[in-house]
């Protein structure tokens, strides 16, 4: 039998599958493929398991979120300054955006993230059309910051143990679209 591969077992008559819980009458041959299926499944079942415990991430690493931000081919410049939460620097197609840190202690053991893109001069877009925006979009809220500015934030829960990277790296693509489908509404 190649490795990896798993034996599908048929009783036969007389064979040691009775529901009498009869004494087994199993010849060697049929114990062999039967030890052979249970350690296939368990190798396979431990397989699975492993990759999505060892690349869960959290905000505690700022370095991980960098590189998964690097991943995206964004770049990215991490800003720690001491007794501050740090910050990453980043943009995507001429458009800058942070990656703040939140929820942190003294500047460490950061709970979530929140990505944020402000645009300055693009006043005068009126309230009831952020209010639209807000309505009809998920994952990301807009608004007017103290200026006048339209401001789009998405916030991400890494708390506890965290979430796989892949997953951190689909919140980098929803942010994406997000600020794509933000500038164009901000330009309208």
């Amino acid at each position: 039998m190649a490795a990896g591969a798993v034996a599908v077992l048929r009783p036969s008559r007389g064979s040691a599958f009775r529901a009498s819980g009869a004494p087994s009458r199993m010849g060697a041959s049929m114990k062999k493929y039967v030890l052979q299926a249970v350690a296939s499944l368990g190798l396979l079942a431990g397989m699975a398991a492993a990759p999505a415990h060892a690349q869960l991430v959290n905000a505690n690493d700022p370095l991980k979120i960098k590189a998964i931000v690097e991943s995206q081919g964004w770049p990215a410049k991490l800003i720690n300054e001491p007794g501050d939460d740090p910050y990453i620097e980043s943009s995507r197609n001429g458009m800058p955006f942070l990656i703040i840190f939140m929820n942190c202690t003294a500047g460490k053991q950061c709970k979530t993230l929140q990505y944020y893109m402000g645009f300055s001069g693009a006043a005068n877009v009126p309230l009831d059309r952020f209010n639209a925006w807000n309505r009809e979009k998920r994952f990301a809220r807009a608004y007017l910051d103290e200026k006048g500015d339209p401001v789009l934030e998405m916030d991400v829960d890494l708390d506890f143990a965290g979430i796989p990277s892949r997953n951190v790296g689909e919140t980098f693509k929803t942010w994406a679209s997000l600020m794509d489908s933000f500038q164009a509404f901000v330009s309208e």
